[in-house]
């Protein structure tokens, strides 16, 4: 009879135990339910589980205090531990099951709207190269005729050159939007100017406006803080996606407003507001909505002919954004559209402004300078070539790393070297390198430009680090190689 009574008191002291265990998982499953965000309405549903396992808990306690349980009875608490143990087990795994079928599926649905974003993007891209190109193309081939009047050879030329301008911009619209996208994209903010550079970038289209017809105002005079720690490119990309986006929409005839206003200062920081205004053809409001989501062009025939990446407005709001700015869009189809950007920035001591905000278009007269030309690329020689040739200067060629170091060793003196990057043997970084461990003074010092198609932030303090003394991007733009031979050159 006592080995009876132990073996009753066993089970239920067991049975409680497991129990005990059956509270403990029961509440982490309803925890790891409402951290998962489920039964957010309908929560009182799960509790109840909990209180009747908390009521048959309390129920071993009375038993094993009060009363006087049989073997039958010992039983069925043992019994009923062990299927709440099994079912609680049963139903997290399903719980588990379910859960991992939906990450299966919200990665399958993510999977399938990328592969969606990416069958539009390479569709936009098919669509926006071949129009440049096709346009190249077709006037180089229209151009090889050899009773061509020099009126249609520059009309053909000049279309060509627009066209490859509005390739490389759609180029750089997509690396840049893609340095954005993976966070590549740093600020680099210095002292500066504000209504300098603000009057510089809107100065740039001038030009284009006049040419349309558009009545084209830049008003900077309520600024009083002019001076404040800023990125100049970036403000000046913002200016420019804005202004390019005025000009295109605006017919002739029209007007574009360009404004820098100051709407507060504490005295350490300035508040600015950017507007650009135009009496274009406006937006619709579902458009409006979508203005600075990638690839995003309305589409009507109204502005069928206009060409876009549809992607400056998008690369603007990241920018601004990057900035702890806010840019919205007012808008009126038929009547106008007015971007409003709000900034705020540091307020810093005067500085002067760079020389070459302010070009005269000057070409430079480089007699008796000469220049040794890095590139492995014969079409890219050439190019260069021509145009150190325009400046006066006497230009050496070499055709890769190696050969530079070999010339800039063999006792020929330069005035400056302009490097190539990628280039076979040995690339720009490495050839900058051997040419700064000389023995010769004069050859070790000689001032050398990267000459590159790598054109990010990081590409330019890698060649800094590398020992050269400034950068300039391919396709080469001219005015940016006067600037840089002027800096070292004078």
């Amino acid at each position: 009879m006592n080995r009876l009574v132990f073996l009753i008191y066993t089970m239920i002291i067991l049975g409680s135990i497991l129990m005990a265990v059956n509270i403990g998982l029961y509440s982490v499953f309803i925890r790891k339910l409402n951290v998962q965000g489920r039964w957010s309405e309908k929560r009182f549903l799960l509790f109840v589980p909990l209180v009747l396992i908390l009521l048959f808990f309390i129920g071993y306690i009375l038993i094993m205090i009060l009363g006087n349980p049989d073997i039958l009875t010992a039983l069925i608490l043992f019994g009923g531990s062990i299927f709440v143990f099994l079912m609680i087990t049963l139903t997290t795994r399903i719980a588990d099951r379910i859960s991992h079928n939906e990450e299966l599926r919200s990665a399958l649905s993510a999977a399938e709207q990328a592969n969606a974003a990416k069958s539009v993007f390479l569709s936009n891209m098919s669509h926006d190269i071949r129009t440049p190109l096709n346009a190249i193309i077709g006037y180089t081939n229209l151009a090889r005729a050899s009773d061509l009047s020099p009126a249609e050879s520059k009309q053909y030329f000049e279309k060509i050159g627009v066209s490859g301008q509005h390739l490389l911009e759609l180029i750089n619209d997509i690396l840049e939007m893609s340095r954005i996208e993976s966070g590549k994209l740093e600020l680099d903010p210095v002292p500066a100017d504000i209504v300098s550079r603000f009057s510089a970038a809107c100065g740039m289209f001038s030009v284009q406006m006049s040419e349309k017809n558009i009545d084209y105002s830049i008003d900077t005079s309520s600024v009083s803080d002019r001076y404040a720690m800023f990125d100049p490119k970036l403000l000046n990309r913002i200016l420019t996606n804005l202004l390019s986006n005025a000009y295109k929409f605006t017919p002739e005839h029209g007007s574009v407003s360009a404004v820098l206003r100051q709407t507060g200062s504490n005295g350490i920081t300035a508040g600015y507001e950017i507007s650009v205004k135009d009496s274009g053809i406006g937006m619709s409001p579902e458009f409006a909505s979508r203005i600075f989501d990638a690839f995003e062009r309305e589409r009507t025939s109204t502005i069928s002919g206009i060409q876009g990446t549809g992607l400056g407005m998008a690369i603007t709001k990241k920018i601004v954004d990057l900035m702890d700015g806010s840019v919205k869009v007012l808008t009126d189809q038929g009547k106008g559209t007015e971007f409003v950007v709000d900034l705020s920035f540091v307020i810093s001591a005067p500085v002067e402004e760079d020389k070459a905000l302010c070009p005269d278009g000057k070409c430079p007269d480089y007699s008796g300078k000469k220049v040794l030309l890095v590139d492995d690329m014969e079409i890219n020689r050439e190019i260069a070539k021509m145009m150190l040739e325009k400046m006066r200067f006497s230009v050496d060629i070499a055709c890769d790393g190696k050969e530079a170091v070999e010339k800039a060793s063999s006792g020929a003196v330069y005035d400056i070297i302009l490097m190539d990057i990628q280039m076979p043997q040995m690339d720009g970084y490495a050839a900058t390198k051997a040419i700064r461990s000389l023995d010769d003074p004069r050859a070790s010092s000689v001032p050398i430009i990267a000459l590159t198609a790598n054109a990010f932030t990081e590409d330019r303090a890698r060649s800094q680090a590398a020992g050269m003394n400034g950068h300039v991007s391919k396709p080469i733009e001219p005015g940016e190689l006067k600037s840089v031979l002027a800096d070292l050159l004078g």
